[in-house]
């Protein structure tokens, strides 16, 4: 068994009487590739919001690296390693993906904003802005506004400006939603050849793209963990095909 670069024990949120996540115990191990799946309304926002300090577990605890991360705030843990890409696109819509993926870049300058003003203090950043446009397929949209871009080419500056935080885990909020075939299959290759010195926990509803990229699967329902393995271990378990593969694997 690899090394976990993360784990949560008896992770749980309440929302008052309704427990959003129940006693939820993960393990990622170091150089997976980890999908997170279930029905709607099965918790997986909410761990992935737990997991990235967004929210705080009314209990159990979370472990980065072998430390204990339950009580930090979101930048701590992104300093840290662990960064997200949202389900909906965080880009800056009014600037070009070069100055989006340079922005992100800027993050060693901490609460020193002066960036926004001086294109000059961005432009030690070039070389490795466009090496990150080069690695998701966007050499050619340097210029482009991002609001111009489509959503699948949208999607992958994101995942851009998050490779600028030099992530030891990624965390993917439905990288495919929304898109067309032809996104879908550029985004997995792009997926694909992220792995390479790095993990990533994704939250998928494309079973095709799941079975396709994940090493390990964690099923989630109502809060709680329904099954976990490789896919065929858990698209043949039988509580699985009830509450969520559903009639598609009858």
């Amino acid at each position: 068994m690899s090394e976990a670069v993360l784990e949560t024990s008896g992770l749980t949120k309440a929302f008052n009487s309704f427990k959003a996540v129940s006693d939820v115990n993960l393990r990622i191990e170091t150089g997976s590739i980890h999908a997170l799946i279930g029905p709607n309304g099965a918790g997986k926002t909410t761990c992935f919001n737990l997991l990235t300090k967004f929210l705080q577990p009314t209990s159990g605890s979370i472990k980065f690296k072998g430390e204990d991360i339950t009580r930090l705030q979101p930048a701590d843990v992104a300093r840290r390693g662990l960064v997200r890409s949202f389900q909906i696109s965080a880009v800056f819509g009014h600037l070009t993906a070069l100055e989006n993926v340079r922005i992100a870049l800027a993050r060693d300058r901490g609460a020193n904003f002066d960036f926004w003003r001086s294109d000059a203090v961005l432009r030690r950043y070039n070389d490795r802005a466009h090496e990150l446009l080069f690695d998701v397929g966007l050499s050619d949209a340097t210029d482009t506004q991002a609001a111009e871009l489509s959503y699948g080419r949208k999607r992958a500056l994101e995942i851009a400006t998050t490779l600028a935080l030099d992530p030891e885990l990624m965390l993917l909020d439905e990288p495919t939603a929304g898109m067309t075939e032809t996104d879908v299959t550029r985004i997995v290759a792009l997926i694909k050849t992220l792995r390479a010195g790095r993990t990533i926990l994704m939250v998928e509803h494309n079973l095709s793209v799941v079975s396709g990229l994940s090493d390990r699967i964690t099923v989630l329902t109502r809060g709680r963990i329904l099954a976990e393995g490789d896919y065929d271990t858990v698209s043949q378990h039988p509580d699985v095909i009830s509450a969520y593969l559903g009639s598609d694997h009858a």
